[in-house]
């Protein structure tokens, strides 16, 4: 759906854009994450076509970008950060006004809809100058998607906006990928991003550090994963028979809580529930303790560290 080769900007011989190789899946829902300055406006701007990169190509929907431009163009939708509105404009006009441009038909249904669906229905009249950051954002996300576009491009989606708005545009990105639009996002709320993005990419300075699965990163990036295991009752033996094992690290005690450090070469909790079993004991849960985007995302950047390397290279 989105792929680039090699891409990069230059600005008096400073690279925004390092050789930036991306891999977006059809279907997926995208993240594309990096610090301030890390060439992230400055990637989606080359992918809409606004920036022209110095060298390096993209091609979406398996077209050249610089080869089909327009017709690329009509198959997706935009939310940016900022919202520029026409303040004099009611919501319903400002949606009537590209829906024309857009060449949308039904108009009038379609834009009850996507109001509705962004909780700005009962507003529709309302003039945009009395628009709150993140009503403006909402409204955005609606005119993306009133030309039914196959891929979204999100910049920041939930800029601007309280809980109850970022869950509203969240189940709002799930309801559109559902249906089979690719969801490229760009955010700094990382919690928004583990929870909606199935791969991640992150860059910084420009570079492409890391591009996978969320499981994937974690499994890169830690040598140990963290088992907290319930009892029914903690007993000596256990504690014994569990010490003996190579890949169990160490072991913590609280009640009936144990904490185990383990080798994150290969999952043991089927290994671990039978040697406690063997001893009498009753396993009432297990808990993996997996590291987050946010702790992920703080130890690539902070250390430059390159993820693109085969898993036995990379080093902690």
């Amino acid at each position: 759906m989105i792929r680039t080769e090699n891409l990069t900007k230059e600005y008096d011989g400073f690279k925004a854009v390092d050789n930036l190789n991306l891999d977006v899946k059809e279907g997926d829902i995208y993240g594309f994450l990096g610090p301030n300055g890390a060439g992230k406006t400055t990637t989606i701007l080359m992918l809409l076509g606004i920036l022209r990169p110095t060298r390096g190509r993209i091609y979406l929907f398996e077209e050249e970008l610089t080869k089909n431009f327009l017709s690329i163009k009509r198959r997706i939708g935009v939310v940016s950060e900022k919202q520029y509105l026409y303040k004099e404009m009611a919501a319903g006009e400002y949606l009537d006004f590209f829906a024309d441009l857009y060449g949308v038909k039904n108009k009038k249904k379609k834009i009850d809809q996507l109001l509705k669906s962004v909780n700005l229905l009962e507003v529709k009249n309302r003039k945009l100058g009395a628009f709150s950051r993140g009503m403006q954002q909402k409204l955005g996300f609606a005119r993306a998607l009133l030309h039914d576009p196959e891929l979204l491009l999100l910049d920041e989606p939930v800029s601007g906006l309280d809980p109850t708005g970022i869950k509203q545009v969240r189940n709002l990105i799930e309801k559109e990928n559902k249906k089979g639009r690719t969801i490229f996002i760009s955010s700094h709320l990382l919690s928004e991003v583990e929870k909606l993005c199935r791969e991640v990419a992150i860059i910084n300075e420009g570079k492409l550090l890391a591009e996978d699965t969320m499981e994937n990163l974690r499994r890169k990036l830690s040598k140990t994963v963290e088992l907290e295991v319930e009892l029914s009752q903690a007993k000596e033996e256990i504690m014994k028979a569990l010490s003996s094992f190579d890949f169990i690290q160490a072991i913590k005690q609280q009640e009936n809580l144990l904490s185990l450090r383990v080798k994150s070469d290969q999952d043991y909790r089927a290994q671990i529930s039978e040697t406690i079993s063997r001893q009498g004991g009753i396993v009432l849960g297990i808990k993996v303790k997996e590291m987050s985007l946010e702790e992920a995302f703080i130890t690539i950047t902070q250390k430059n560290i390159s993820l693109l390397a085969p898993l036995e290279e990379v080093t902690e």
